[in-house]
């Protein structure tokens, strides 16, 4: 076979390279890799995924908002206006594939009034919510849900029976429609944030007033069931982010009062270990690419807007990312390629 070296092949006026038309072969020392992967991945302006967004929430005075704040998990900087939910829901669930993030349940305004609505976004494009379905029930106090790359879960929460509940709920995130029960957990939580390898969802939550260790459950994501033992916190979450790669999940502990982090391997069943600190006490939402995680918002005395980030396979404290749009809690936080995601 004889070969064939050039520079470069244009077409006639030297503005574009050449089509290539029918079956041909490559072979080199160099490649060229194809984009491979849904087209979704591959945004307008030339980004990838590593999208997060910090969705709705309650500021002072117990106002809800609809404020959907997008951050590049891999940079640092200030979050940026992506769009707004159709409802303002505070203590909602959130959880997402590659292409969508969904906000469920929470508060409405006015504050005390339980919703059971699911919203989705899609990641690739800035704009509003988009009705999806609803939960099998109303329920508040939720935290991170947990996903792989088809199901979402909700755990638990506040619902009209009682403070603690202890239904689990999926849906399919590539289409629209209410959820089903996927089964229990061994006990009632609320305030309970959750992480995913991928196979595993485990969640850890408030479980009672007078709780001083808080046991973590695990499903396996793609089998319905009721949650197992996994092991025990050390301090107590009561209002917690979450975050996540393949292997580690880590937890905003967020008692009053508290910036500790904490982390598990997901694969292994076993206690929590301390992880580092916060910059500052409050109670955020968490969400991470496949290296880092980032919590923002939360309050302790007061609502804040800061974003802190970890690297997830180090352990030690966060270090400042930059602020929210405005000073919020009790928001929901999701990403396009959290643990629970193939790369």
């Amino acid at each position: 076979m004889s070969e064939f070296r050039v520079n470069s092949i244009t077409n006639q006026d030297g503005s574009a390279g050449p089509q290539v038309c029918g079956v041909s072969t490559f072979s080199g020392k160099s490649g060229v890799q194809i984009p491979s992967g849904s087209s979704d991945f591959r945004r307008q302006d030339g980004g990838g995924r590593g999208r997060g967004l910090f969705m709705g929430g309650t500021q002072p005075g117990n106002t809800t908002i609809s404020t959907i704040n997008l951050v590049q998990v891999s940079t640092t900087g200030d979050a940026t206006d992506f769009g707004d939910l159709s409802d303002r829901p505070t203590q909602p669930t959130t959880f997402g594939d590659s292409t969508r993030g969904c906000v469920a349940g929470g508060n409405a305004s006015p504050y005390a009034s339980l919703i059971s609505k699911i919203e989705y976004i899609t990641f690739s494009s800035g704009g509003g919510g988009n009705d999806f379905g609803n939960l099998t029930e109303a329920c508040r106090a939720l935290s991170n849900g947990c996903s792989d790359a088809t199901r979402g879960l909700r755990f638990g929460g506040v619902n009209s029976a009682t403070a603690y509940g202890n239904v689990i709920d999926f849906v399919t995130i590539a289409t629209t429609g209410d959820a089903t029960e996927f089964g229990n957990l061994l006990l009632g939580k609320y305030g309970n944030p959750s992480v995913s390898n991928g196979v595993r969802g485990l969640n850890v939550g408030n479980t009672g007033a007078n709780v001083t260790n808080i046991n973590i459950e695990f499903v396996n994501i793609q089998s319905g069931g009721n949650a197992e033992d996994f092991g025990q916190m050390i301090s107590v979450v009561d209002d917690g982010g979450s975050c996540c790669d393949k292997t580690r999940g880590v937890f905003a502990t967020s008692a009053s009062g508290v910036n500790t982090l904490e982390f598990i391997t997901m694969a292994t069943f076993g206690n929590a270990t301390d992880f580092g600190d916060l910059t500052d006490a409050r109670r955020p939402r968490g969400c991470s690419n496949q290296t880092r995680g980032v919590f923002g918002g939360g309050a302790d005395a007061t609502d804040r807007k800061t974003i802190d980030f970890i690297t997830i396979q180090t352990t030690g404290n966060a270090t400042d990312f930059g602020d929210l749009i405005t000073a919020v809690q009790q928001l929901g936080a999701v990403s396009d390629i959290h643990g629970g995601l193939a790369q």
